[in-house]
């Protein structure tokens, strides 16, 4: 824990701002990085850090996107931290600021309803530990889009494929029918064979009526409806090869590639219930675990619609749980790697079963771990570990407000940076202020170096030792003294600038 002095200076630093003219700046600064396999959410797609190019735009703190200025690679050798919550896994370099609020001690902050009105605040990975909770944004960016163009260009030799409409109504009718396709659907697109087709099972006949109806009523074809008993399934084929490419286009070409379209992602969260609907009924349920309480889960082969499902529930404030099974070959049948997530939180279950228009019964009441605001979910780190690293790492510069996320936690892209500006007079130094961006102990550590140094002459000033601005804030946590160092780094790198600039 901080002292008492180190958290005033914290909330009202001293010296704080900027010296215009000042005599000698002093920039220092720790790099912080991630893995290069982190997955990063991007524009429209989430993907590898390594693989982010400038000008692309990522998800940020404040719910929005925001443009790559910069991309950084560097050889790293040291330790990394592994923090893991219910959304996933982020491992990163100890120094690296997270969003996240360190739970206190006391008893009565493992209650939700205390935890609550704590405050969060950037801070080192090194520093946090299990049930500290890290903060993950609501997608916030909306753009109302009403209709889209259905331009799928007609091979030469096709005389068979009916018109169809050239836009398409972006409504409840149409999201739904995605979250089907995206679901159950898939194309076949062969030489004079191409068409689509949706398949449910056998107990699923509501849904291959609904099916039935939305192809007639938004594209005003007739399926053909086969049942396959040695499969326990139903076909529902909508024999129209341009359709079966419009449908292709927008969601991809087979279960591992599926993917909800940029534009669908972006529509207002009250539309994107139909989506979600659609989407339950193709591969998700709902049932009751250990019959105490409901539970619901969706499960995936494609990294990319489970990530995107996540920002859609998130946008809900229904709160998911992600995991992965790996490939593998169970009673001599193959099983590809799959993600899931599951939804069990009595509030996130009650968002759930109304946008699926089912009632639950809670025979038992259950802890709520997690928690949103309006901007934010709050989630317990779960699991903590610290391992050797060599090889490379990756960061971003981020246009304002600075971040990015990861699968599981909102990153900023520096760590710990410090201006110190100073104006010199006969060897004095008359006046001193600091600009930080760190965390409580970044922050005061550099308040109080302006303190100490403050009309002492330049040699006097280079004797402030870390031990001296550690005493003076009543001590430092040890995984926070290299706040210090930065403080006394500052100091040097603006006297050696002064100097520069004398010497000139």
């Amino acid at each position: 824990m901080y002292s008492e002095k180190l958290m005033k200076l914290f909330r009202k630093p001293h010296n704080f701002g900027k010296i215009k003219n000042a005599d000698g700046v002093g920039k220092v600064g720790n790099p912080v990085c991630v893995l290069p396999e982190t997955m990063v959410f991007c524009n429209d797609h989430i993907k590898p850090i390594s693989e982010v190019d400038v000008g692309e735009r990522v998800l940020s703190h404040d719910g929005g996107y925001h443009n790559v200025k910069r991309i950084f690679r560097r050889r790293y050798s040291g330790e990394i931290i592994t923090l893991k919550n219910k959304l996933g896994v982020t491992a990163l370099t100890p120094d690296h600021h997270i969003l996240a609020i360190k739970k206190p001690s006391l008893h009565r902050f493992n209650y939700t309803r205390n935890k609550k009105h704590l405050v969060s605040s950037w801070c080192h990975a090194s520093e946090l530990k299990k049930r500290d909770i890290l903060l993950y944004p609501i997608s916030k960016e909306t753009v109302g889009i009403k209709e889209i163009p259905l331009r799928i260009e007609r091979p030469k030799f096709d005389f068979k494929s009916k018109n169809l409409p050239k836009k398409i109504r972006i409504n409840k009718d149409f999201l739904r029918l995605a979250g089907y396709f995206i679901a159950e659907g898939s194309t076949i697109c062969e030489k004079c064979r191409t068409f689509l087709i949706f398949t449910f099972g056998s107990d699923e006949k509501s849904y291959v009526g609904d099916t039935k109806r939305l192809i007639k009523k938004i594209f005003g074809l007739d399926v053909k409806i086969v049942h396959k008993s040695e499969h326990n399934s139903i076909d529902v084929i909508v024999y129209s090869a341009a359709l079966a490419r419009f449908f292709r286009s927008l969601f991809g070409d087979k279960a591992e590639n599926k993917h909800i379209p940029h534009f669908m992602m972006l529509l207002p969260a009250q539309n994107q219930k139909s989506l979600i609907l659609g989407l339950w009924r193709g591969d998700g349920y709902v049932g009751v675990a250990n019959r105490k309480w409901p539970r619901a889960g969706y499960s995936t082969i494609s990294h990319q619609l489970v990530q995107q499902i996540k920002i859609l529930l998130l946008r809900q404030k229904i709160s998911p749980s992600f995991y992965e099974e790996e490939e593998k070959v169970k009673d001599g049948v193959h099983h590809q790697k799959n993600y899931r997530i599951h939804v069990s939180e009595r509030e996130s279950m009650t968002r759930l079963a109304r946008i699926l228009g089912i009632k639950l019964k809670f025979v038992k009441n259950t802890s709520e771990k997690t928690w949103f605001d309006s901007n934010f979910l709050y989630s317990p780190i779960t699991k903590k570990e610290v391992h050797s690293y060599k090889g490379f790492v990756n960061n971003l510069e981020v246009d304002k407000p600075n971040s990015y996320i990861s699968e599981s936690a909102t990153l900023h892209n520096c760590g710990d940076v410090m201006y110190l500006y100073i104006k010199v007079k006969d060897d004095v130094i008359k006046d001193v202020k600091f600009e930080t961006f760190g965390c409580a102990a970044a922050i005061g550590t550099s308040s109080m170096i302006t303190d100490l140094i403050k009309g002492k002459t330049i040699e006097e000033a280079l004797k402030v030792s870390k031990e001296d601005i550690a005493g003076e804030l009543g001590g430092l946590p040890p995984i926070k003294m290299h706040c210090s160092v930065l403080a006394t780094e500052a100091l040097k790198a603006a006297v050696k600038d002064y100097k520069s600039k004398k010497k000139h």
